[in-house]
């Protein structure tokens, strides 16, 4: 078979059960695409062929001998590079940690690999997680399968580009304000942001430690399921994931959206926001309504100070974080050797960190210092919690809320990286959920008249990740 490269998991794994083809061959025709597109997508910076085949005949073997294996099994992935891998160098594409090889995996990797992960590489991604398009890499900008001259978003890019370019059959990335979100929606595929403490952060590289989650990208609702069937959980390793039970995500599979309430919040669909965008959401919504569903605008009025929140707690977080990089324990060491240990800090900081990075670190410094804790930091901790009080209202009233993903589509390189501020707003519609730690999964609802992916966004209430699938996969089947 040709192309086995452009399945989904549930096509591959149909077809390896069913021996019409193997690991092998599969995880060759990813290979053969990434040689033919990645010299222009830029979505991998670390290829891990050699492993990725070892590991694809050991799954093949296994077959053979009719072992029972996991959905996942045999099936090629990439890995967005802040996930620890043993023995594989992680470096959060920052040129601080660009010759870092971890000495063990982050726990979803270890989980993966008991599951037979086959892993093709490690993806692109803006440097420490910090930045809305993957221009902030120290490995390049990724682009957009859809067109080359714009951004595949981020920060995890390169896992989205590699997935919508079919280098691979999904894809892990993390999701702090948007970072899973945004890239779904600019390169036409599924992006799942969970509940915080869904699935175990150990291991992967801490942006902003009470915003940060863990997710896939995948080609379809029925793969997002399979693949936080496996990772989702709780783990002794991280103390933030809770022992709640996890569900059989299949089963929201089978559910249709007959007496379902959606919420449309007004403030998603209002200014700044494009009119295309908004009207190909709002069709969709009309297919749901169509299918049963009951639909109502409902308000979020705290939405507007969520990037404003963000932008305060993501910077001090990040900043507290990054401290530990000060390359005498972590990170490569300054080109010369200053006499003063605080010399030796600005050199080694200045060369190993970018202009993006340094930004968000004096940010952050600053809001957390004596005399701003009480004035910023604090205060916007307080209105955190009162955009959490909005879901919980707007909860009571509905089952999930529907809205764009972004308030545009994929923008050309370079456009927004001389206006921060510019680039901040790309998250607006995805930051709140974050701010309440909501699961929200981003599924392709249509393309602008340039020919370009505009996303939705279905948010549920916390580790009601089983609503986000069952919506997603009733509006697959509507389309």
């Amino acid at each position: 078979m040709a192309d086995l490269n452009k399945l989904t998991i549930s096509e591959a794994k149909a077809g390896l059960r069913d021996k019409k083809f193997s690991s092998v061959e599969l995880t060759r025709d990813c290979f053969t695409e990434i040689k033919k597109r990645d010299k222009d997508l830029n979505a991998f910076v670390c290829l891990t062929e050699e492993e990725a085949i070892k590991s694809a005949e050991n799954f093949d073997k296994k077959m053979q001998a009719n072992e029972k294996l996991s959905d996942l099994a045999g099936i090629p992935v990439g890995v967005k590079d802040i996930y620890n891998t043993k023995g594989i160098k992680t470096t959060c594409c920052s040129p601080i940690l660009k010759y870092f090889v971890p000495p063990y995996d982050a726990s979803v990797i270890t989980r993966l690999k008991e599951n037979g992960m086959v892993m093709v590489g490690k993806t692109n991604m803006d440097e420490f997680a910090c930045g809305a398009s993957t221009e902030y890499s120290c490995f390049g900008v990724t682009k957009n399968p859809y067109d080359l001259d714009r951004v595949a978003g981020g920060s995890s890019g390169g896992s989205a580009a590699a997935l919508a370019a079919d280098m691979c059959l999904y894809s892990l990335g993390t999701d702090t304000g948007g970072s899973i979100r945004q890239p779904a929606s600019f390169c036409g595929v599924y992006g799942m942001k969970v509940t915080y403490g869904r699935v175990s952060r150990s291991g992967v590289t801490a942006m902003a430690s009470s915003w940060d989650t863990i997710g896939p990208f995948a080609k379809c609702p029925d793969d997002v399921a399979d693949i936080l069937q496996v990772i989702a959980g709780s783990d002794g390793y991280d103390s933030t994931t809770p022992n709640v039970d996890v569900p059989n995500y299949a089963d929201f599979l089978k559910g249709d959206v007959k007496g379902l309430r959606i919420g449309l919040p007004k403030e998603y669909f209002g200014d700044g926001i494009e009119d295309e965008t908004a009207g190909v959401v709002r069709e969709q919504v009309k297919l749901l309504e169509k299918a049963g569903a009951h639909v109502e605008e409902i308000s979020l009025p705290m939405t507007k100070y969520a990037v404003a929140v963000y932008y305060i707690t993501m910077p001090a977080e990040l900043s507290a974080n990054l401290e530990r990089f000060d390359a005498i324990r972590y990170g490569k060491a300054p080109s010369n050797d200053p006499e003063e240990l605080v010399d030796y800090y600005f050199k080694a900081r200045g060369e190993g960190f970018g202009d993006e990075i340094k930004r968000r670190i004096m940010i952050g410094t600053y809001v957390l210092s004596a005399g701003y804790y009480d004035a910023y930091y604090k205060k916007a901790q307080r209105v955190r919690t009162l955009i959490i009080e909005d879901f919980n209202k707007a909860f009571e009233k509905v089952d999930v809320l529907i809205g764009p993903v972004s308030p545009f589509p994929s923008f050309k390189v370079g456009e927004l990286a001389d206006d921060p501020l510019a680039m901040y707003m790309a998250d607006a519609l995805t930051i709140p959920a974050s701010s309440a730690g909501l699961p929200s999964l981003a599924c392709p609802a249509g393309m602008s008249k340039n020919g370009l992916p505009i996303g939705l966004q279905v948010i549920a209430p916390q580790f009601e990740e089983g609503r986000c699938i069952q919506v997603a996969k009733v509006l697959e089947g509507l389309k």
